[in-house]
């Protein structure tokens, strides 16, 4: 029986991260994958294949050049599924190459199986041949990730009727989309199959969208989302999902809407994958979306040498954040001393535009009484907005009017999930708004439009330093 110091089950951010970071330490550490490929859905499923699929749209569709040249403007005038996959396959084998890199380079080995508990040291392993195998470990990570929600009452075929996975390998582009569900995984969707003139229409039963993000930003999304026509019917709920025989979907709505479309997506939530692991072999019980409760300061669950981190464990759901709580996980699993992580994190949310946020939002001020002021910028005050052909996209900053400190970074625009790293450095270091106004940004860029954010609202709060 092979014994190891670290078993990791699950290769996507959490995971990998995990698993290097505790052989970094001199640890013997075996990663197991049921998946064809290391990666997890990270890598073959979710966000890479996600925000590549974007790239390839924006880039093939012209979009970012049409501020310029009209919205008739294209590169590419017939895009394709293939179009689409090609530049995606690339990018997937070269994310795996570094990964097996990494492994190989730090001694992780890893293999190809499913995974679960005989008790909580030892594991079974069942290889794709068949092959049955037992490890041993001192402590297991669970890094195991997510898969699609897919309710009996959806007439999933892979074709006309999809889950956010299916959608990846479709031979042809639809002319009309519904999309279920404006969590981030839908919204992402809808708006990149939106960049490639699919008519786009999105469901939810919530009468709101991303209610974590600033309102003020999502207003701003909104109303550049319907000025392109999407079609956003927030507050109801498709009662009726039936394939008719040429081809098409019709949808029943609860207010009595029908709707008639090429193609819908259900991407209303997922489930953590772990199934499969035997969990009820060491008293350990996952919730009914699947997902595993931890000490959020440690990843330790109830069985104290069993860890989990990444989606498995439920919000934030971000593969920066995966990675983290990953690393941390082992850190603590091998006895090694682990840091807090900094107190705020960025969101970011690759729609067409993108959305990334950072720290509080205005409502989150009002919400614990801290009196606060705002800045506002519009990338077209930017010269390099101009040079970039931009009519949209805005940066939000949230002073605090008692100590002046950056409370709060919300951007919606091109290059968002770039940009808010300048706020996220400086809130995390306590600057206040002086920094935007004293310092030099480089000229022309859009990071520019901090400088711009910060004077608004140094203007409103008048030119008194704070003590701290």
């Amino acid at each position: 029986m092979l014994q190891y110091d670290l078993v990791v089950v699950g290769s996507g951010p959490a995971g990998r991260r995990g698993a290097i970071q505790a052989a970094k330490l001199g640890k013997k550490v075996l990663v197991i994958e049921q998946g064809k490929r290391v990666g997890g859905v990270s890598v073959h499923t979710g966000t890479i294949p996600s925000k590549t699929l974007r790239e390839t749209a924006l880039n093939l569709s012209g979009w970012r050049e049409r501020g310029f040249y009209g919205r008739s403007y294209r590169v590419k005038e017939e895009i394709s599924a293939d179009d689409l996959r090609r530049r995606l396959l690339i990018t997937l084998n070269h994310e795996v190459e570094v990964l097996e890199h990494q492994f190989a380079r730090n001694r992780v080995q890893h293999i190809r199986g499913k995974a679960s508990f005989i008790n909580a040291s030892t594991l079974q392993v069942i290889k794709d041949d068949g092959e049955t195998t037992q490890v041993t470990a001192a402590s297991v990570l669970l890094a195991v990730g997510t898969k699609p929600f897919r309710p009996n009452y959806m007439p999933f075929d892979g074709k006309s009727v999809l889950d956010s996975d299916e959608l990846l390998d479709i031979q042809d582009l639809p002319r009309s989309m519904v999309v279920i569900g404006a969590g981030v995984i839908g919204i992402e969707y809808a708006t990149i199959f939106s960049a490639l003139d699919t008519a786009v229409t999105v469901i939810d039963p919530k009468a709101t969208m991303l209610d974590f993000i600033d309102k003020e930003i999502i207003e701003d999304f909104t109303y550049q989302l319907r000025d392109r026509n999407m079609k956003l019917l927030l507050g109801q709920k498709a009662d009726k999902v039936e394939r008719l025989e040429n081809g098409k979907v019709e949808l029943t709505l609860d207010s009595g809407r029908r709707l008639t479309t090429d193609m819908v997506l259900f991407a209303a939530g997922r489930m953590g994958a772990t199934d499969a692991l035997n969990l009820q072999a060491i008293g350990l019980e996952a919730d009914s979306r699947g997902r595993l409760k931890v000490n959020p300061e440690t990843f330790q669950t109830s069985v104290a040498n069993i860890y989990a981190a990444g989606d498995v464990v439920g919000f934030p759901s971000l593969a920066s954040t995966s990675m983290e709580q990953g690393r941390i996980a082992a850190r603590v699993a091998v006895g090694a001393v682990a840091k807090e992580p900094p107190k705020y994190f960025p969101y970011g949310i690759y729609a067409v535009p993108e959305i990334s946020t950072c720290g509080l939002t205005e409502e989150e001020m009002k919400e614990r009484g801290i009196p606060y002021e705002c800045g506002i910028a519009r990338f077209r005050e930017t010269s390099r907005g101009h040079i970039m052909g931009l009519d949209t996209g805005l940066l939000k900053l949230i002073f605090s009017l008692k100590t002046r400190r950056l409370l709060g970074v919300h951007i919606v625009g091109e290059g968002a999930t770039e940009l808010v790293h300048i706020g996220q450095a400086v809130l995390n270091l306590k600057g206040t708004v002086e920094y935007f106004v004293e310092n030099t940004f480089n000229y022309p860029t859009l990071a520019e439009a901090y400088k711009i954010a910060g004077l608004d609202a140094w203007n409103r709060m008048g030119d008194i330093k704070s003590e701290l």
